[in-house]
């Protein structure tokens, strides 16, 4: 594109996708109890409906993504918004555990499929120079997620039960599709000559020191985020408010980010650590106050809002926008080893030792990911250079 103008109804739409993605994946998250009820299995059990979804989006996303690099963007990604809805209407007319954990794999597949192509879609869109506003635009779909979409979702199932959570989103899945076809322009797949082997981009600087950082952090984050219901309720408190806060403080972070992207990347991720570290600390020290519980909430979420577009960034300057999907399925199987590594460990957590064992997990790992980062930063490998 030669413009410089950014093409916001597209973006608009990529972003959406990416709210679509975020909710269909973290929804059971804030509906633990009326899973658990209605399906006959434990709250740690239900929370591996969220494991099961991650799991399948990290074994898909690369090998998927490999299969498709030739097609056209924007016929995949509205076969993705299709399998959305269907599987989500599946799951709101389900009663068995069994096929809701079915299910929800091959939404993860989705998913996979999703995240892998989303960011290098909105970087084809745009002009080098414009790359970073474009994918915080997109990104800006996960903050709104979590901001509205999750305690919105969590506030339905309240009033009409988790079904109609879960039906909503294949409403609005099918919507979305609608939306894209129409405003999205088509990008065409990747030419088989221009095209660099998994493994070359891999083997690009810093980029498997930093999956590395993305595997841990997330880790670190969805092993306290996924049972936010159980740790809401040592404060005598609901886990839609927790959300609400946590949610509403991820605009702030991303609004930070977007101030600190530009050439100071490592000294936000580092920045936005310590903050996660912090509300990790409190909630373990006194997680039994409903003021330290917001207060905690509140600095999670303005230190961990920034956090995806600062990765995804990071990779995006290092691989550039021909190689930006594989960069990005690499990325995103990392991502969602973590999602899932982090809802089982929380689960097993929760189950074997109770609630108040999960911020002290989460806080450890985070205290790993600040020293990987520098141990990266002193071998100059790092992606995020100052």
């Amino acid at each position: 594109m030669s413009t410089t103008r950014l093409p916001a109804g597209a973006l608009a739409a990529l972003s959406c996708a990416a709210f679509t993605a975020v909710v269909t994946e973290l929804l059971p998250a804030g509906l633990l109890p009326q899973l658990s009820g209605e399906l006959s299995v434990s709250p740690g059990q239900a929370g591996f409906l969220v494991t099961g979804y991650a799991l399948t989006s990290f074994l898909s996303a690369i090998p998927i993504t490999a299969a498709v690099r030739s097609l056209p963007r924007r016929p995949v990604l509205l076969v993705v918004l299709g399998c959305f809805a269907l599987l989500n209407a599946a799951t709101a007319l389900s009663s068995s555990y069994p096929l809701t954990f079915v299910l929800r794999l091959l939404a993860g597949v989705a998913g996979g499929t999703l995240w892998a192509m989303l960011v290098g879609y909105a970087a084809r869109l745009v002009p080098a120079e414009r790359r970073g506003r474009a994918i915080a635009i997109v990104s800006a779909g996960i903050t709104v997620a979590l901001c509205a979409g999750l305690p919105a979702g969590s506030a339905l199932a309240q009033v009409a039960g988790w079904r109609a959570a879960f039906g909503a989103l294949a409403v609005a899945a099918a919507l979305l599709a609608i939306w894209v076809a129409r405003a999205v322009p088509p990008v065409p797949g990747q030419a088989a000559a221009r095209r660099l082997p998994l493994r070359s981009v891999a083997a690009l600087p810093g980029v498997r020191g930093w999956l590395s950082v993305t595997l841990v952090v997330l880790l670190a984050h969805q092993a306290v985020y996924t049972y936010l219901a159980p740790l809401a309720r040592r404060a005598a408190m609901e886990a839609g408010g927790v959300l609400l806060v946590f949610g509403a403080a991820t605009v702030a972070g991303v609004w930070l980010t977007g101030v600190f992207i530009d050439g100071r990347l490592r000294a936000a991720l580092v920045a936005a650590l310590v903050g996660v570290g912090a509300a990790m600390a409190g909630l373990g020290a006194a997680g039994t106050s409903p003021a330290v519980v917001l207060v905690a909430a509140a600095v999670w979420g303005l230190a961990f809002g920034g956090v995806p577009t600062l990765l995804q960034s990071a990779l995006i300057e290092r691989t550039r926008a021909p190689n930006a999907d594989v960069a990005t399925a690499l990325q995103t199987t990392v991502y969602n080893a973590g999602i899932a590594a982090g809802s089982l460990t929380g689960g097993l957590l929760l189950e074997s030792a109770g609630a108040w064992a999960l911020p002290w997990t989460a806080l450890a790992l985070v205290a790993a990911a600040l020293a990987a980062i520098t141990v990266l930063g002193r071998e100059r490998t790092t992606l995020l250079t100052c």
